[in-house]
């Protein structure tokens, strides 16, 4: 209730004075209907967001209080004896459950973006998406849950250093696999059909040291409107991607503008640096949660049925404890990611040098993906990994090229003034 008083009631409407009447200023490229429908949109999508995360709390809650996962366990032992077999089955019957309790906020929220025309799939190619996810998910849960209560078993006080440690190559295997394995289950991934476009991809490329043979094209049009393009993966499967709708709907120089931000991810290692905080976060998220799980068993093991953490019942305590540290780190990671971003808006407007380019691109994303231009604090804190959509367009409209060419300028006389005293 709260949360829907400060969404709907307490977040201001306003943008900031120091935008109004720039190209940040969503009445300069927004018409009065598209600004309504951004904000009716994004309220929800909060909403939801901010409903969903304490939903999942209770649910893994309420399935520790009421025994359920203790007759899961039950269940499995009956049917099998090996405990691999215990681990898949009781695994299955948890992720069936949880996705069950879950499936109706998502369909809600797969509902409205078709309201809202950001969904272009129809309900069974967004049920096929979401049985995919399920199945991904559970074959992934199942190696990490069977490894980790081997560990509980083997390593009684330190299981969480050891999860961790085996936590850091695992980690970095699935980012590597993700391009080639994991996401072609979703989308097709086939290089840029633009080959004249391509070439001018690969030559910025080329300026920024980026050893590129190809940009990806993912046909997302059969599912989306919004506007999209990102870097994923490590080493040789590092890729950068473009969306087929970005294509449509940016030119030329949007593109360029679009692909020199995400070579500055490349560029400046944040990929590795996201990958090291994550897993620095993960240390003390495995600390934690083996602290508080021991003290839980200690002092409430009976009423909860629970003997040791060893039980493969403990599972939703685990994931409950998880779940609500990376909540509760959201924010600092989301503002190391919005940070990021920052660099590497600062860094695509300094190499393609056209700044109108880069507005229109912003202006575009924000108008196809329906974005809250400027949204209320605490939405920008749990939920935003990118500057909000006003401050990297005035960013971009007060940047100091012309100060910087000048420093230019002036360093290449300064030096060219020293060779010849040499």
């Amino acid at each position: 209730m709260a949360i829907y008083y400060y969404l709907y009631d307490m977040a201001p409407g306003e943008i900031p004075e120091i935008y109004k009447g720039t190209s940040a200023d969503p009445a300069v490229f927004l018409t009065a209907a598209e600004q309504t429908l951004g904000k009716e949109y994004s309220t929800i999508k909060n909403f939801l967001f901010f409903l969903g995360v304490p939903f999942e709390w209770l649910v893994y809650f309420f399935i520790l209080v009421f025994g359920v996962s203790k007759k899961f366990e039950e269940w499995s032992k009956q049917t099998v004896r090996f405990s691999v077999g215990q681990t898949a089955i009781y695994l299955f019957y948890l992720s069936l459950l949880t996705f069950l309790l879950a499936f109706p906020l998502q369909y809600i929220s797969y509902h409205f973006s078709r309201v809202y025309r950001i969904s272009a799939q129809t309900f069974p190619q967004w049920m096929k998406n979401e049985l995919i996810d399920f199945w991904v998910s559970y074959v992934l849960m199942f190696v990490l849950v069977f490894v980790l209560y081997a560990l509980i078993k083997r390593f009684k006080k330190k299981w969480w250093l050891a999860a961790w440690a085996l936590f850091v190559p695992f980690t970095v295997f699935m980012m590597y696999v993700q391009p080639v394995l994991i996401d072609p289950l979703y989308n097709d991934f086939y290089p840029l059909k633009n080959k004249q476009l391509e070439t001018k991809i690969l030559n910025l490329a080329d300026k920024a040291n980026i050893p590129a043979d190809h940009v990806y094209e993912v046909n997302k049009s059969k599912e989306t409107n919004a506007l999209n393009a990102y870097v994923t993966g490590i080493g040789g499967n590092a890729r950068i991607v473009l969306w087929d709708t970005t294509l449509k709907k940016l030119n030329e120089e949007e593109v360029l503008f679009v692909m020199a931000h995400e070579m500055a991810h490349y560029v400046k290692k944040h990929i590795y640096i996201g990958i090291g905080s994550y897993l620095a976060f993960a240390f003390f998220g495995f600390w934690l949660a083996a602290k508080w799980m021991e003290r839980w068993v200690r002092k409430y093991g009976k009423q909860l049925h629970i003997k040791e953490l060893s039980q493969l019942r403990t599972l939703p305590l685990f994931l409950l404890v998880i779940s609500m540290m990376a909540f509760a780190s959201s924010p600092f990671s989301n503002a190391i990611s919005r940070f990021e971003e920052k660099q590497a808006d600062a860094y695509a407007i300094e190499m393609t040098r056209d700044k109108e380019a880069a507005i229109s691109a912003f202006q575009k994303l924000a108008r196809e993906g329906l974005s809250e231009v400027k949204p209320p604090a605490l939405v920008k804190i749990f939920r935003y990994g990118h500057p909000a959509m006003a401050e990297r367009i005035y960013m971009m409209e007060t940047y100091p090229l012309e100060v910087k060419e000048g420093k230019r300028k002036e360093e290449r006389s300064g030096a060219s003034a020293q060779k010849s005293r040499d």
